[in-house]
């Protein structure tokens, strides 16, 4: 009764794939919006500006797309670090990302903590980018919204430098 219950627990790992394929599935999805969304973009801008029809407003909108675009292939950068992470810890090793030299680094993962680090890394460059896209809303009528615009972007440095020191110590 023992080794049978000890078995289930061990072989009860494998429902962490429902989390990983979830995560691939996920991933997919969101590269392949942003994708069409870029394709879409792109053919308002040849309306605009090949075809001549006039927009309001373009630019902002242009950069605002973009940035949300960066912002979707930045989730889907975690979705599949997590995926990935998860597998590699719970079922077995990528033998195939460990013996390619264009797998990098990056989709290894060894341990909790490296899986953790990683994907602090990533929420923080979605983090940064969502902030320069609420920035672009920003209004300069007021002396207080320059000096909060100052103390986001400082915030933001200091997040970056912070960061920046703790993967140089590794």
């Amino acid at each position: 009764m023992k080794s049978f219950f000890e078995k289930l627990l061990w072989n009860s790992r494998y429902m962490t794939l429902l989390a990983v394929w979830s995560c691939i599935v996920g991933m997919a999805l969101l590269f392949t919006l942003s994708a069409i969304d870029m394709g879409k973009l792109l053919v308002e801008f040849v309306n605009v500006y090949v075809l001549g029809h006039e927009q309001p407003g373009f630019h902002t909108m242009v950069v605002s797309h973009v940035i949300t675009a960066v912002d979707d292939f930045l989730l889907a950068m975690v979705l599949l670090i997590f995926g990935l992470g998860v597998y590699e810890l719970h079922i077995d090793s990528l033998e195939c990302a460990r013996n390619n030299p264009a797998a990098g680094k990056l989709l290894q993962i060894e341990s909790l903590d490296d899986l953790k680090d990683r994907l602090g890394k990533v929420i923080l460059m979605i983090l940064i980018v969502a902030f320069f896209k609420n920035v672009l809303h920003v209004t300069f009528d007021n002396p207080l919204n320059i000096l909060y615009m100052g103390g986001g972007i400082f915030l933001v440095a200091l997040a970056l430098y912070f960061g920046h020191k703790a993967s140089s110590k590794h």
